[in-house]
C-alpha cells in the first residue's frame, strides 16, 4: 500500500507530465505550423490604413519567410527543452518569453481571441510546471544569483577602471561599425 506522501507525488507528476505535453504539442504545432501560416496573404492590394491589426501582423510576418521559420523553429525548440525533465525548467523560460511575446501580439493586434486564450492557458500551464518545480527553480536561481567573490578595494578599484575603459573602448568600436 503506498503511502499518502507517494500518492501525491505521483498525482502531482500525472499533473506535471499532461501540462507539459499539451504545452510541447502546442509548441510543436504552432512551429511546424509557421511554415505554412504566413504564405499567401491577400493584402498585398490594400493600403495599410484599411488593414486590421491582426492582417498588418500578417503581412509583415508573411514578407519574411526565413523569420518566420527561425520562430517556429525557437518554438520547437521550446518544445524540445520542455519534453525532457532534465531541460524542463529551461524550456518553461525559454517557452514563456515566446507566449508572453504572443500574448502581446495577440492583444495589441487584435488577434482572433480564441488564439489569444489559447496562449494564455499554455503560459499558465507553464506557470504551474514552475511552481511544482519550485524547488529545483529556486536552487538554480541561488546559484546563478550567488555573489562573486570579494575582491580587495584597491584591486576593485583598479579593475572597476580596467572595466570603464574596456566599455569605452568597446562603444567606440560599436559607434564607428554602425555609423
Amino acid at each position: 500500500m503506498k503511502s499518502s506522501k507517494n500518492k501525491e507525488a505521483d498525482f502531482l507528476w500525472i499533473v506535471e507530465t499532461a501540462l507539459t505535453w499539451l504545452v510541447v504539442f502546442a509548441l510543436m504545432v504552432y512551429g511546424f505550423g509557421k511554415i505554412i501560416q504566413f504564405q499567401n496573404t491577400d493584402t498585398a492590394n490594400k493600403l495599410v490604413s484599411e488593414l486590421t491589426g491582426m492582417e498588418l501582423m500578417w503581412t509583415f510576418y508573411a514578407y519574411s519567410q526565413p523569420y518566420v521559420w527561425i520562430l517556429g523553429l525557437f518554438e520547437i525548440f521550446g518544445g524540445i527543452l520542455l519534453f525532457f525533465r532534465r531541460t524542463r525548467l529551461l524550456g518553461c523560460l525559454f517557452a514563456t518569453t515566446i507566449f508572453i511575446n504572443v500574448i502581446l501580439q495577440d492583444i495589441f493586434y487584435e488577434v482572433n481571441i480564441g488564439a489569444l486564450r489559447a496562449c494564455i492557458i499554455y503560459q499558465c500551464c507553464l506557470l504551474v510546471i514552475l511552481l511544482l518545480n519550485r524547488d529545483r527553480l529556486f536552487a538554480g536561481m541561488k546559484t546563478l544569483l550567488i555573489k562573486p567573490n570579494k575582491h580587495k578595494s584597491l584591486r576593485r578599484v583598479s579593475a572597476g577602471v580596467l572595466a570603464f575603459l574596456l566599455f569605452v573602448i568597446l562603444r567606440y568600436l560599436e559607434y564607428a561599425i554602425t555609423h
